[in-house]
């Protein structure tokens, strides 16, 4: 059966969006890709254009999942500018290898590594390898909000710690901090697709018996886990209606590590963290987005 190729050329924040929606649509998964050369080296250049690729099977469904993925694209298109959505056919052995072409190596921060699972990698002193299979949209390390998360773990994570990662997506966050080594780390999504995509991640990483993935709400527990470190890397509104609870997951000076703001949206997260006796340390910024880290300093046993 023919496999057809839908591709798309749009900026890195752009592309993890559409590749998210993409991926309800693409057989085995929507990809993102951007080319680089041995001058421009391994890691990835924000400013430089990625291709999110997706592909449909050639049978009854593919017109109407052709269609939907139009929609998709007109009505991001009203929000930011993207390219134009372009098709082509596929023999499916080719469909077979055509996602993985374009993938590399991508280092982040000072030691973190993702490697997709089908390149060999002889890891440095103190790195942090993390194998995630692109594909799974929100987590692939593209996406700035991600590497602003995976270089704060790198500083505040240390061996022991445990820590609670709200809206785990494909579970890099909790990866990474196992790597790093946190001794638990509950990772949560109200996203039944999600939490399959972590399970299986994890699974594939060894960390089953570190990482426990659930599909819930951080707001669901009637007496909380405490926890050293809690992250969210969401939207700045589901950051500040959850700050409650989020801070009642948090031990006295623990951690909390917030991105996914966009910068005029901080102030929301400001406040809203403020009112739960939160202080900000520290604040990074990549293009248009922020990640915000705070300590917990309420008086608590």
């Amino acid at each position: 059966m023919k496999v057809i190729e839908l591709s798309i050329r749009a900026d890195a924040e752009s592309a993890e969006a559409l590749a998210a929606a993409f991926n309800e649509y693409a057989y085995g998964g929507a990809v993102i890709e951007q080319v680089v050369t041995p001058e421009q080296g391994e890691t990835l250049d924000a400013a430089r254009p990625y291709t999110v690729r997706a592909f449909l099977l050639d049978d009854e469904t593919r017109r109407e999942k052709y269609l939907a993925l139009e929609r998709v694209v007109w009505a991001y298109s009203m929000l930011r500018p993207v390219g134009e959505l372009a098709m082509r056919e596929l023999a499916e052995e080719d469909y077979a290898h055509a996602w993985k072409k374009f993938y590399s190596i991508l280092h982040i921060g000072a030691r973190t590594v993702i490697k997709p699972s089908w390149l060999e990698y002889t890891p440095q002193t103190g790195e942090c390898v993390i194998e995630l299979d692109p594909g799974m949209a929100f987590g692939t390390g593209l996406h700035p909000t991600t590497r602003l998360c995976l270089a704060a773990l790198e500083k505040y994570i240390a061996p022991g710690m445990e820590m609670l990662d709200v809206g785990t997506g494909s579970g890099i966050l909790a990866i990474g901090a196992a790597k790093l080594g946190a001794a638990r780390v509950d990772a949560r999504d109200i996203d039944p697709i999600a939490v399959e995509t972590a399970q299986k991640n994890i699974a594939a990483s060894g960390l089953d018996n570190i990482i426990r993935v659930t599909r819930d709400s951080v707001t669901n527990d009637a007496a909380p886990h405490l926890y050293d470190i809690v992250v969210a890397n969401i939207f700045a509104d589901t950051i500040a209606e959850l700050a409650p609870a989020l801070a009642a997951h948090l031990k006295r000076d623990g951690v909390f590590i917030g991105s996914g703001i966009l910068v005029e949206r901080a102030p929301l997260v400001e406040n809203a963290l403020a009112a739960q006796n939160m202080t900000l340390v520290e604040k990074q910024q990549e293009a248009d987005w922020l990640a915000l880290v705070y300590r917990f300093k309420r008086t608590r046993a």
